[in-house]
């Protein structure tokens, strides 16, 4: 089976509890975190949170609910590899 990796860009409104909502919302949907790096701006309260995130399923099913975060203000998503799973 085809396992997908995917980069995405979330600006999202700094609250301490934003990034632990963002890693229960990728736990919960099926994907496996790779890469996570955080850039806060303290001065206009803003955060970015890069992420690279794998799995078998879609990622709109992610989009979907990261989107639904109340603090979460844009989402961008990239596909950056694909590969094959060895077990199949």
């Amino acid at each position: 089976m085809i396992i997908y990796y995917y980069s995405l860009s979330i600006e999202s409104r700094y609250c301490p509890e934003m990034i632990e909502r963002i890693l229960r919302v990728v736990r919960h949907r099926g994907f496996e975190l790779c890469a996570l790096n955080v850039i806060p701006f303290y001065s206009t309260k803003i955060v970015n949170i890069y992420l690279t995130v794998s799995s078998r399923r879609s990622v709109e099913l992610l989009v979907t609910q990261l989107s639904k975060l109340i603090d979460v203000q844009s989402i961008e998503i990239q596909k950056i590899l694909s590969s094959k799973n060895r077990e199949d």
